[in-house]
């Protein structure tokens, strides 16, 4: 935050103008009598616009700072699934005390959002929509609109529902509607095909949707096809910001923080990488394993080892590099486990033009390294075949997960590193008594 500006007694344009991660870190610095201070001359209103743009976590920790009054009077002004995503933070007897201060219609709306799970359809949309009836006339719509368009989160998709079932019937825009004739049926208008989503499902799967059709809201609906939320574009872009953040931190062999990082503590980062790192180190003592059981091999031609870092890393870099390019393609749902064998065999000829490539490479630095030149030959065959090798793995087993319904981004690259090293070095040694001829 600028030092110049005192958060305590800035008004609602100077919070405004500040950066959200700068109000954030302002607003938390402030004592609970400070923030009320602050709370009083800005108003819940104006309060809860600038809470909007901040992440949930920290505007959680903002309401504990206020009244239970006060929070709930904050919370009633934000969009219903901003609301809930902030209560999702807090304890659930903070929740209750909080929900029981909110306007009885306010707090419904998000108790109807927090049944679902946070990382569903149902968790992540909103109940302020536009919803209207088949026997309604364009013209009757337009002036429904004029009243009701504050209340919904977005006012250019119309959703046109049966009237004691609330069936969801079709979608609405609103350019179809303002050109429509005022006598028109809204049931004559609805698109002939609607793009909807379960409560139930996944939340990347719903924000794909977005993407694929670009879509400007999605409704969601329950078992028995009645329109229950929609999910709008900023709410999509979110997820998916939220689920690539994910994938890179995985990739990286750590569990994803729930927090922003500076936000997390020592403890709160040791909990999410010490499974990993342990899960990792039993992994790779099979390395020593193989080290010993070819000991007699390595005493034979000591100059082996001086490759064996160079052999395994190469190894390691190639599965490295296709996870984390497949992960990525699966996670934009450009990919998919019917599309293992494209996958496989354009990874395979990729490999075999970068094992060529490293072949040449490995041979040329043992020429000025000075060996000889029968292990020259021995490094070059084997950085191919790892290169292969790695290939092979790295490809199949994201496909493979992804089959099983598990995240394929626990394949990560530390895992496919472990994996490689061991298995390069029994093609190293294989290769060495093949071609060197040693026991």
């Amino acid at each position: 935050m600028p030092p110049e500006i005192d958060i305590a007694t800035v008004d609602l344009a100077g919070l405004q103008a500040l950066a959200p991660r700068d109000a954030a870190d302002g607003l938390l610095e402030l004592a609970p009598p400070e923030l009320a201070s602050l709370f009083t001359r800005l108003g819940d209103e104006s309060l809860a616009e600038v809470l909007s743009f901040l992440d949930p976590f920290d505007t959680a920790r903002l309401m504990g700072k206020l009244s239970r009054g006060q929070a709930a009077d904050v919370l009633e002004e934000m969009e219903p699934d901003d609301a809930a995503d902030v209560m999702e933070q807090l304890e659930p007897a903070d929740q209750e005390a909080i929900l029981h201060e909110m306007d009885p219609e306010a707090a419904e709306d998000v108790r109807a959002l927090l049944v679902y799970p946070p990382d569903s359809a149902g968790g992540v949309m909103t109940s302020a929509y536009l919803r209207m009836y088949p026997d309604m006339t364009a013209d009757q719509a337009l002036r429904a609109l004029r009243v009701l368009a504050e209340e919904a989160e977005t006012i250019y998709y119309i959703y046109i529902t049966e009237p004691e079932t609330e069936r969801l019937l079709g979608v609405l825009s609103l350019r179809s509607l303002v050109l429509a004739r005022p006598n028109q049926r809204l049931g004559d208008l609805v698109a002939p095909e609607t793009i909807k989503v379960r409560v139930d499902v996944d939340q990347e799967d719903a924000a794909r949707l977005f993407s694929r059709h670009n879509l400007l809201a999605l409704p969601v609906v329950d078992a028995e096809g009645r329109l229950v939320g929609i999910i709008t574009a900023d709410d999509a872009a979110e997820i998916l910001q939220e689920e690539a953040d994910e994938d890179i931190e995985r990739l990286g062999g750590s569990q994803p923080l729930e927090e922003p990082y500076l936000r997390a503590g020592p403890l709160r980062l040791y909990r999410s990488r010490i499974l990993w790192l342990m899960a990792l180190f039993v992994a790779s003592a099979y390395t020593g394993n193989i080290l010993k059981f070819y000991e007699k091999t390595l005493s034979e031609m000591v100059s082996l080892s001086f490759f064996i870092p160079l052999l395994i890393g190469t190894g390691g870099n190639t599965g490295s590099q296709i996870v984390t390019t497949l992960v990525r393609a699966m996670g934009t749902g450009e990919v998919s486990p019917s599309d293992a064998l494209r996958v496989v065999r354009k990874e395979l000829m990729t490999a075999v033009l970068l094992g060529i490539t490293m072949a040449v490479a490995t041979y040329v630095g043992t020429v000025f390294l000075g060996t000889a030149p029968e292990l020259g030959r021995v490094v070059a065959v084997t950085a191919m075949c790892i290169v292969l090798w790695a290939a092979l793995v790295a490809a199949v087993l994201p496909l493979v997960l992804r089959k099983l319904r598990l995240d394929p981004a626990v394949v990560s690259a530390p895992l496919i590193t472990t994996l490689v090293d061991g298995t390069g070095l029994m093609i190293y040694f294989t290769a060495a008594q093949w071609l060197l001829h040693l026991d």
